[in-house]
């Protein structure tokens, strides 16, 4: 497998051993930081590294605390960390374990050492990655899982309520499922649902947002800072773009609608919010479909 485009942090205060390293490790595109500050500042970007290779003694906030806030935040704690050192005792190797080191590397630099270890690193950092996105993957129609939807949706309940900001849920079903795959079968069953995904995915303009696979049929919307208003017109426009399919069956177009229930309150319970919301697709179901209540 091909790890070349793999991205390195290299945390040093010393510019020629940040040239030493990044030369050795030339088949990956390396980051360069000379402090802790703004080591941790590329950590916690839009554009995380796959490896940091960590100077321990650095002035100001040393290695060792660099390594603890990482892997005390839940977006830096799973990116592995070598410490660089010129110490090869068994105390300091103990102490960057114990704080979440995956690796030491020592001293001068064995290129080839250097090489392994970093190899090592990301690739079971990209296994790692790949697990995780099937763990939370519907795996028919490529976007989140029932279990990515209930902990986003915990998360953003916690977030709202610590920010009192709003926050908006919907739920979708698709109208007469049954007869559909009754009259296509399970293969166009299961298009019509990759389809619906699609096209309920492209409605959406925010990348704050998730849609996810609910069960079955039913998919759902989590949308943080979303009042109640704004959750109207994206539940609108999620129907229209999902009526606006062309799903054909034995040469005829097959019409495919939703009908959608949301809520948006200040509650910030999961649990009362998917009632809410369930309760408002019951109404919908039963006052015509192709329609979201709220």
């Amino acid at each position: 497998m091909d790890y070349g485009n793999a991205k390195i942090l290299v945390v040093d205060d010393e510019m020629i051993n940040i040239k030493v390293l990044i030369a050795i490790l030339d088949e990956y595109e390396c980051i360069v930081a000379k402090d802790g500050e703004k080591a941790l500042m590329l950590a916690e970007g839009d554009m995380p590294p796959d490896l940091i290779l960590l100077d321990v003694m650095m002035p100001g906030m040393d290695g060792y605390e660099v390594c603890r806030r990482l892997k005390s935040q839940i977006s830096t704690q799973n990116i592995p960390v070598i410490f660089i050192t010129s110490k090869g005792n068994v105390d300091e190797e103990t102490r960057g374990l114990r704080l979440g080191a995956a690796d030491y590397i020592t001293k001068p630099f064995s290129p080839e050492i250097v090489k392994a270890r970093a190899t090592n690193q990301i690739q079971f950092k990209k296994q790692r990655d790949l697990l995780e996105r099937l763990n939370v993957t519907d795996q028919l129609t490529g976007i989140a899982n029932r279990r990515c939807f209930d902990d986003t949706l915990d998360y953003e309940c916690r977030s709202a309520a610590r920010s009192g900001s709003p926050l908006s849920l919907v739920l979708i079903d698709i109208d007469n499922f049954k007869q559909l795959n009754d009259l296509g079968g399970h293969v166009f069953g299961d298009n019509c649902l990759k389809a619906v995904a699609e096209a309920i995915c492209k409605s959406m303009s925010r990348s704050t947002d998730l849609i996810a696979r609910y069960g079955g049929d039913e998919f759902v919307a989590v949308l943080p800072s979303t009042d109640h208003e704004g959750a109207i017109k994206v539940a609108e426009k999620i129907r229209q773009s999902v009526e606006a399919l062309k799903l054909t069956h034995s040469g005829e177009t097959v019409p495919i609608t939703i009908s959608l229930g949301l809520t948006s309150n200040k509650d910030y319970s999961p649990e009362n919010m998917i009632e809410a919301a369930d309760s408002k697709l019951y109404e919908a179901k039963h006052n015509g479909r192709n329609k979201a209540c709220s």
